[in-house]
Parts: C-alpha cells; sequence; structure tokens
C-alpha cells in the first residue's frame, strides 16, 4: 500500500513534536515534510531528531511554500494567522488539511468553508475520539433533558493557552444550543461575579480553568432538582489528539474536496 505523506505546521512545538511521532506511528502515514516560524532555531534539523524518533529525512523548513511538493495531507495545530496562511497555500495547491488550531474567529472559519470548495479539509476543535463521543452524549443528554435543567460548561487548561473558553468548550456549547433551539451568542453566561442575580433557566454558563500543565478537562452538568447528569472527559497526554489527527489525515486522504469534522472521521455523523 502506498503510504500517505503527511507534512506537519509548527512541528517544533509540543503538540507539533507529538504529532510528528503520532504519524510516524501510524500505519499507512510517514512524515514527509515540517515547517517552524522562521526565526527558529529548529530550521533545518530533521523533524524526526527533534521530535526523538530518530531522523525521518524530513529537514524543518520556515514557510509551507518550500515544502508544498512534498506531501499530501497537512496537519495544522498553530495559530489562526498561520493557519490562514497555510490554507491559501494548501488550496491553491490541492493539498488535504487536518486542522486543529483553536481560536479562529467567523471570517478565519469561513475562510476553511471557502477553501472546502476546491480541496478537502478536517477541521475540528479537538480530534479525541473520546471527546468527539461526548459530543454525541451532550446532544442526547440535551434533547432528553430539555428545558428542565441548568447547564454548565467547566473547562480546564495549562498554563499557557492563550484562548478562552476552550474550542471544545465552545463546540459543547453550540452542540447543546442547536439540540435546544437556542442561539448561543444570545444565551451564553462566560463567568460570574458580584450580584448576579438568580440564574436564568436558558442560560448555557462557561467557567475557565488555566492552571499548571492540564492537557485538557472538560465537564457539563445538566442540573435539575434532585439529580444532575456529568458528561465529563480528561485528557492526560496530547498524543490522544494526536492519534486522532492522524487517524483524521488518513480519513481526508481520500476525499477531492469538501469541508468535514472528526464526526464524519469516525462515522459519527446522523
Amino acid at each position: 500500500m502506498e503510504q500517505i505523506r503527511v507534512g506537519i505546521a509548527g512541528a517544533g512545538g509540543r503538540m507539533g513534536r507529538t504529532l510528528v511521532a503520532a504519524v510516524h506511528q501510524a500505519q499507512g502515514l510517514v512524515v514527509s515534510a515540517a515547517t517552524e516560524h522562521a526565526g527558529s532555531g529548529l530550521v533545518g534539523v530533521d523533524v524526526g531528531e527533534v521530535a526523538g524518533i530518530g531522523p525521518v529525512g524530513a529537514p524543518i523548513r520556515p514557510d509551507l511554500d518550500e515544502v508544498l511538493a512534498d506531501f499530501d495531507v497537512l496537519i495544522d495545530f498553530t495559530t489562526p494567522d498561520a493557519t490562514m496562511h497555510h490554507v491559501r497555500l494548501c488550496r491553491d495547491a490541492g493539498c488535504r488539511m487536518v486542522v486543529g488550531t483553536t481560536g479562529l474567529g467567523p471570517a478565519q472559519r469561513e475562510t476553511l468553508s471557502e477553501a472546502a470548495i476546491d480541496t478537502a479539509l478536517v477541521y475540528a476543535p479537538n480530534m479525541s475520539v473520546g471527546v468527539n463521543l461526548c459530543f454525541k452524549l451532550l446532544d442526547l443528554a440535551a434533547r432528553v433533558m430539555g428545558d428542565e435543567v441548568d447547564i454548565e460548561i467547566i473547562e480546564a487548561h495549562h498554563r499557557h493557552k492563550v484562548d478562552a473558553p476552550s474550542g471544545t468548550a465552545l463546540r459543547m456549547g453550540e452542540i447543546i444550543a442547536a439540540a435546544l433551539d437556542r442561539d448561543l451568542d444570545a444565551v451564553a453566561v462566560y463567568g460570574r461575579q458580584g450580584q448576579t442575580g438568580p440564574r436564568e433557566r436558558q442560560t448555557i454558563g462557561f467557567e475557565t480553568i488555566r492552571a499548571g500543565d492540564v492537557v485538557g478537562e472538560h465537564s457539563v452538568w445538566f442540573a435539575a432538582d434532585g439529580e444532575r447528569i456529568e458528561i465529563a472527559h480528561k485528557a492526560s497526554s496530547r498524543m490522544t489528539f494526536a492519534r486522532g489527527a492522524a487517524r483524521a489525515a488518513r480519513w481526508i486522504a481520500d476525499r477531492e474536496r469538501g469541508q468535514f469534522d472528526m464526526q464524519d472521521v469516525l462515522g459519527l455523523r446522523d
């Protein structure tokens, strides 16, 4: 079987190195290209050496346009601005993408949708198989519990995470709001302080924790009088997300165009 060539953007970072290792371990995939920002001291170094897996024959380059011919699928867990640059290049070159970058705004998400007219990409705020199963359970719980419960989303991440709430927490809120026919922008409450008054049933609350080296924890409460259902996911290793991204890279390689998410990759779409 011919191996799928995978490029890793931001390969020198913590997540980037984990992605390199996950792709290297995955059947049918090979790490063939890697990038880091131009000022990085890792430029020119074999990305396998950086990831601790030994040389793979792919030196880190400072810009994606230097290696567009060297990969079939790009995995991008970088920053919103960098991802937008990569999307434009991949769209023009017809390269597939797996995008796990968080903190994308509405206009940036629209750029992804427009790119999917010409190429194929998977975009998901969380590539974990477990988290995506939780997404299905949240939809079910919201439909069953309906308007009889208070809904709160609590998330925790390491001190270095720059966006809040997490993309995963926001996606959880979107799924719940859609199931209950609510507009998340209108009902979301981000933290509470002072004399807030009684809680309104229609609101969906978000609480954010940033501390230590927490990889990622999410918990959703459906709280009624007398009982509470909690749907929770805790990640103890970035490899959880990296393996999901590798799985998505293998899946998207056969698609010509269109935008997909992990529900599609895992066959969970209704």
